[in-house]
Formats: structure tokens, sequence, C-alpha cells
């Protein structure tokens, strides 16, 4: 059943690299790997089983064609954490203009709670920094998962602006 909710989104940004904290490593066991072959469908997969219970919708319609055009392209990067060969979460980076952006990240949900979010999101701030931004840039809203923010604003984000919104959720 459909119903309509507010919702709160934050735009979070970091100015500079140095404003990034994170006071431990991804663990040794988990590794980080940059996909490139099948990147848009693993992007489409990762979208859809992180994002499920966030309510991630935008997506949810978008055809393999679309998929392609919006992941294989030299402006994105699609960043996957895995323990073996097993995905732990994930990370798109995208440029644009000035600033890159961390357009999605989460965690599997066997991983969530596991201590991963703050140092992967760590490693998603550090390569988008290495790409040459004048800023990073997030955005969060009241869907996500509580730990989102916090963990965010711990990592060295500040509040750019806030957003009402209202939104309809299955």
């Amino acid at each position: 059943m459909t119903r309509v909710v507010d919702v709160t989104v934050t735009f979070l940004e970091m100015p500079s690299r140095g404003a990034l904290r994170c006071d431990r490593p991804l663990p040794p066991e988990i590794a980080l790997r940059h996909e490139r072959a099948g990147a848009p469908a693993l992007a489409s997969a990762l979208y859809r089983r992180v994002g499920g219970a966030w309510h991630w919708v935008e997506r949810l319609p978008w055809t393999a064609d679309d998929w392609n055009r919006a992941i294989d392209t030299d402006a994105v990067e699609l960043w996957t954490a895995r323990h073996g060969e097993a995905i732990a979460g994930y990370y798109e980076l995208r440029r644009t203009g000035d600033a890159v952006d961390i357009n999605y990240f989460g965690l599997v949900p066997e991983h969530t709670g596991r201590g991963l979010g703050a140092p992967l999101l760590a490693a998603a701030v550090e390569r988008a920094w290495s790409l040459g931004p004048a800023r990073v840039t997030v955005n969060t809203c009241t869907l996500d998962h509580a730990a989102a923010l916090p963990n965010y604003l711990a990592r060295g984000f500040c509040v750019a602006r806030t957003e009402r919104q209202r939104r309809a959720i299955d």
C-alpha cells in the first residue's frame, strides 16, 4: 500500500580534504574494487539490494539502457567493498563541475551494523578527493538508515541546506 510521507533531505558538503575524519580503517578482510566491466548491471542490482529498505525508488523504473547511460561514463566510478567475493557495500561517485558527489553509498543488509559504514565512507571520500574536486558532496534523507546523517557529520561533512519533501513510499 502506497502512502505519502514527509521527508527531510539534507544536502552536505566537505569543502576541503583536511576536513575528513575517521578513526579506523576498513578491516583487512574488506577489499575495495573499482568495478568497470558490467558496472551498469552491478549498479542496478546494488541499488535495489542496498536501497530497498530505505525507499530508494528514483531508479527502479530504469531500463538497461538507462543504467548504461548513467554508469558507463567517464564521470562516474562504481566501487564495491568485498569480503572475499561477497559484496559488503558500495559507493557511486559522480564528477559534476567542480565537485565530486557521492551519488549512492550503502551497505548490503547482512553487513549493516558491523562497523563498516564509517571506514567505507572515509574510503569513498578519500577516492572522491583523489579526483581533484573543489568539494565533495552527498545527500541523505530521513528515509535512510538512522546512522547515515550522523556518519556523514562525523566524517567531516557540513550541512549545506535542507529541503522538506513529500514522497510516496510502499
